[in-house]
């Protein structure tokens, strides 16, 4: 049998076994098949609620007996008082109130009409990400009411109130509507990058420190197949498995996006089969390079468990490398496409973005992965042929 057909037979037997392995199967499912899409929906769900509690467009207030007028003014703007309990600051502690709380002292329309400022409280809890975003809501509400109060003092005194305020401001986003939606999604490119890594990890671990803990790689190097053969067809079933969990990972994306419960998310959210490619195109490459990362690591152990305690320091520098973007507030530099996972992070976050990438922001980590690939097969295959294996 020549070198492809052997490399053909190892890679068919490696890969019946993978897929045999129930632990890997779960990997696949859940990692490829289940975790992008729950997060989306656990962030859709996350928005959903969000828009909910502004929909209800209530205020919680306490004291509000003592400001007729600020009360007039809330119902004016369609938004209903409610009463805050009594323990209210317990509940924002404890997320059991998700609305901030105004606190109008027992003066408040005699500081007014005496030209004073009196001051209302507006409580909440940074634990608490509703009560916070809630507040924001509560302070325009507050600051509206005083504007208003200051136009109505000034038109009494016949003081026009544009002399307050001699220019008018615009707000302009450059940010297109994938843009925005990449703040709240920008975590999506992280975890297939993890459900790619998991995937060739146990696979790359188990083909290589697993079958020498087994006693069976032994045999297998004893046939008078080429090293290089043996090797190739091992870290193709690897790659191939990683390559499978990366085209499940981002096609799982598609019918997710059905489940989204969410309007604004969906609106923002376009992930279509476009994006879906654009993903593949740097993630193939990478989970090949990961594959032969992982089995040159794992062939110098003995046992599994220290393959899988070897493995650690790439799994730590996959997993940290993409925080880089969030760290550095300064946008892309030249040289993030030269590290691997923070280059495919970097190129993902370009697609959600619609933005986009060319072919020469590919080529450099196509290249990275290739010489990694390349790296990694050979010195596995020269740990085989030194007989290193015992």
């Amino acid at each position: 049998m020549n070198a492809v057909g052997v490399a053909f037979s190892v890679f068919r037997k490696e890969l019946l076994d993978a897929l045999r392995d129930r632990r890997t199967l779960m990997v696949v499912l859940v990692s490829a098949v289940l975790l992008g899409p729950m997060v989306l929906i656990a962030l859709s769900s996350l928005l959903a609620s969000f828009e909910a509690q502004a929909e209800r467009r209530e205020v919680v207030v306490a004291g509000i007996e003592h400001a007729p007028g600020l009360k007039n003014f809330l119902e004016r703007q369609s938004y209903t008082v409610k009463p805050a309990p009594a323990d209210y600051e317990t509940r924002l502690r404890r997320s059991k109130l998700g609305d901030a709380v105004l606190v109008v002292p027992e003066r408040f329309e005699a500081l007014l009409l005496a030209g004073e400022q009196p001051v209302v409280e507006v409580i909440s809890d940074s634990g608490n990400r509703q009560s916070q975003s809630s507040a924001s809501r509560a302070v325009q509400l507050l600051n509206a009411y005083g504007r208003e109060r200051g136009q109505v003092s000034l038109l009494m005194r016949g003081v026009a109130p544009e002399l307050l305020q001699p220019l008018q401001v615009e707000e302009r986003d450059l940010a297109s509507t994938q843009t925005r939606a990449a703040q709240l999604t920008g975590m999506l490119p992280f975890f297939v990058i993890m459900a790619v890594l998991y995937g060739a990890l146990n696979a790359a671990l188990d083909t290589t420190a697993g079958e020498r803990e087994r006693s069976s790689l032994e045999p297998l190097l004893m046939t008078p197949a080429a090293r290089a053969s043996l090797v190739l067809g091992k870290w193709g079933a690897v790659a191939s498995l990683a390559m499978l969990i990366a085209v499940l990972s981002c096609f799982s994306f598609l019918p997710a996006q059905w489940l989204l419960r969410s309007d604004t998310l969906q609106a923002m959210f376009q992930f279509g089969l476009h994006e879906a490619l654009m993903f593949l195109v740097v993630l193939l490459p990478f989970a090949a390079a990961l594959s032969a990362v992982l089995m040159a690591v794992a062939i110098r152990c003995k046992t599994f468990k220290e393959a899988q305690a070897s493995s650690t320091v790439v799994v730590l520098g996959v997993s940290l490398l993409p925080l880089v973007t969030t760290f550095n507030q300064s946008g892309e530099a030249p040289w993030h496409l030269w590290m691997p996972a923070l280059a495919q992070y970097t190129l993902m976050m370009r697609v959600l973005k619609g933005e986009g990438f060319g072919p020469e922001q590919v080529v450099v980590p196509l290249a990275v992965c290739v010489l990694l690939t390349a790296v990694g097969v050979a010195f596995v295959a020269r740990r085989l042929r030194s007989a290193a294996v015992r």
